[in-house]
């Protein structure tokens, strides 16, 4: 009788109690949003879940995008007990526990356990060895969820056994949904409140997020308990209360408006034109505001190439460093690589002879001015091509000094045409007398 009261206890507090993230966390799949690539309809692990034929998985995402909700609604479908231990209190003797319990309910009433472990990065190389042997075996189903890349938080080994699965950041549009739904839930959420919430302010909670739910809904249970009561009985939740729940002021920053594209215009003239101060400044305002990452590196790979080009061969591959630094490790984290690329770039020598030289080429290109390849160049490796005259007459560069000889490679109706005409400006610069000594040769 005492367990059964505790349970209904535990029930209540967590209906009335606990905070509003607890409480609106997903029971079932179908409630469950975003991550429609992982556990969509018709997605394998979704199928395994509901066909309770789960094997060990490790969940890969930042907060709130879902790990722990995931395991919960695991835990609600499966017919295997399910165990919990955090890696910040649980040590290898509460490990062995865990596994000898399972080893009994397999063997007494062939029942399956799955393990939860929460912060498995916290976990050192002991602990993880510990898990493995019964893992292997099918002695228990591990689920262990992390923030850090377990290709380097997690044993190999464990990881070699596991399937990986990983969390994006909820979309704004997605946390939307989330906030909306707890407005409107009158068991779980704040449907009693009669809660009325301007698109400023939902817009703000979306966005400040930075995708993780738990602090969309965090914040705007602080907004509706601090909302005064009006004569209507409403209680409005106004831009100026979402930014104080979530301390953070609204950035004027429409993602699909003027100042978008005016941000991110002023961004990019800042680089080209080598003020780091302000291209650091248009950085923040797009990363506060919750630009897409992936959009403003992509624009600095651009740059790299357009308006540095080979003034600084390195720029390129610094910008094409932090496009990866972004999908390796996400937000918050890749900022500091963004920033890095972009004083880099904004420093770096400039020069757009690269684009001037490949609108050249093309015109010509298009207007038909292309001509054929010169017989010495075609290619010679096969039986027959010297009677027609192809390859014969090529001559090998590393044949002679300096790996260079004075020979013509354009068509006869281009050979006199120049595209690349090399700036002064920085790399290009020092190699300048260089290629026009050999331009002036052949």
């Amino acid at each position: 009788m005492a367990s059964s009261i505790f349970d209904l206890a535990r029930a209540e507090w967590e209906k009335k109690g606990a905070p509003l993230a607890w409480r609106m966390r997903p029971r079932k799949l179908d409630e469950m949003v975003g991550q429609e690539e992982v556990i969509g309809p018709g997605r394998l692990l979704r199928r395994a879940i509901e066909a309770d034929r789960l094997t060990s998985l490790i969940l890969y995402g930042p907060p709130g995008s879902g790990k722990t909700t995931l395991a919960e609604v695991i835990a609600a479908t499966t017919r295997a007990r399910f165990v919990r231990l955090s890696a910040v209190t649980a040590g290898v003797p509460d490990i062995r526990r865990v596994i000898k319990e399972a080893e009994d309910a397999l063997a007494r009433f062939q029942q399956r356990t799955i393990l939860l472990i929460d912060e498995i990065h916290r976990f050192n190389k002991a602990q993880q060895d510990a898990l493995l042997p019964a893992v292997e075996r099918g002695t228990l189903v591990l689920i262990g969820a992390t923030t850090e890349n377990p290709y380097f938080s997690v044993n190999s080994a464990l990881l070699s056994r596991s399937r990986l699965v990983r969390l994006r950041p909820l979309t704004a549009e997605e946390v939307k949904i989330v906030v909306q739904r707890a407005l409107e839930d009158r068991e779980r959420g704040l449907g009693e409140y009669a809660v009325e919430i301007t698109p400023e302010a939902l817009e703000h909670l979306a966005q400040g997020a930075r995708g993780d739910a738990r602090v969309a809904l965090n914040a705007l249970e602080l907004a509706v308990l601090g909302a005064a009561q009006e004569a209507d009985g409403r209680r409005r939740i106004t831009l100026a209360l979402a930014e104080d729940a979530l301390q953070q002021r609204a950035v004027l920053y429409d993602r699909q408006g003027d100042a978008h594209y005016d941000v991110v215009s002023a961004f990019i003239k800042s680089l080209r034109g080598s003020d780091p101060d302000a291209a650091l400044h248009y950085l923040a305002r797009m990363l506060v505001a919750g630009e897409d990452a992936r959009f403003i590196a992509r624009r600095m790979v651009i740059l790299a190439a357009e308006d540095i080009g080979l003034a600084d061969p390195q720029a390129l591959l610094i910008a094409t460093a932090a496009a990866q630094a972004v999908e390796y490790v996400g937000l918050p984290e890749a900022e500091l690589p963004l920033a890095q690329a972009a004083i880099y770039l904004a420093c770096a020598p400039k020069s757009n002879s690269v684009l001037k030289a490949l609108s050249r080429a093309k015109k010509d290109v298009t207007e038909g001015n292309i001509g054929v390849v010169p017989p010495h160049l075609r290619d010679g490796h096969y039986a027959g091509a010297a009677r027609l005259g192809h390859g014969v007459g090529y001559q090998y560069p590393h044949d002679f000094p300096g790996h260079w000889v004075a020979q013509q490679y354009l068509p006869d109706a281009l050979r006199h045409a120049r595209y690349y005409e090399p700036s002064s400006s920085g790399w290009e610069g020092r190699r300048r007398g260089r290629q026009q000594r050999k331009d002036s040769s052949s």
